[in-house]
């Protein structure tokens, strides 16, 4: 059975208004009037938009890295409530540090930040978010929960030593490796977003 077809009756109901369409005739539109017409024509386009699959417009939300010729560097499914972090070596002490997003609603939100120590650059800006401890010398600032605006940023990617990567299911995948020393946008895009 395709993704598209449910057991709801969805389908039966579209069905059953074609063919109900269909076996009308010109003299029993008449002898309805307007109103009945007027009646199914609704009908089926309701029958219609109820046999939208939503996982279609969920398949189409996805997470794009492209060079600034609108090149593609690198491109995750990205559903709604799903996550994924940004992360990079800093470039004076080498420690490991991350910024946390998640998809909402159609929205970028930066949720939480890690850093593991108070490096040049890093640090906690109080009143955005709260700061706690990693347990390992290190802190999380969490519920920063900051919309990105646009949905995309830009980001001038690191050497193979920064090494900024995408942290994604347990995967990270380097955008250093196809793209050191260039500009490119991170943008997430989803039904509700525009493009570029």
């Amino acid at each position: 059975m395709p993704r598209w077809q449910t057991t709801s009756g969805r389908n039966d109901t579209l069905y059953r208004a074609l063919t109900m369409g269909a076996s009308m005739t010109c003299e029993s539109r008449r002898a309805s009037g307007p109103a009945a017409f007027r009646t199914l024509v609704l009908g089926l386009a309701l029958a219609a938009i109820s046999t939208t699959p939503p996982a279609v417009a969920e398949e189409r939300a996805r997470l794009e890295v492209r060079g600034e010729d609108d090149r593609l560097v690198l491109t995750l499914p990205m559903p709604e409530g799903e996550g994924w972090c940004l992360e990079w070596n800093h470039s004076v002490t080498g420690i490991r540090v991350q910024d946390c997003y998640r998809h909402r609603a159609g929205q970028m939100v930066l949720e939480r930040s890690h850093q593991p120590d108070f490096a040049a650059g890093l640090g906690h800006v109080p009143g955005r978010g709260r700061q706690v401890s990693d347990g390992q010398g290190g802190y999380w600032i969490e519920d920063i929960d900051e919309p990105v605006p646009g949905n995309r940023y830009r980001l001038r990617v690191g050497s193979p030593q920064v090494n900024h990567r995408l942290l994604y299911e347990e995967r990270r995948l380097s955008i250093s490796d196809k793209a050191a020393g260039e500009r490119v946008i991170i943008h997430l895009h989803s039904p509700t977003t525009p493009p570029y």
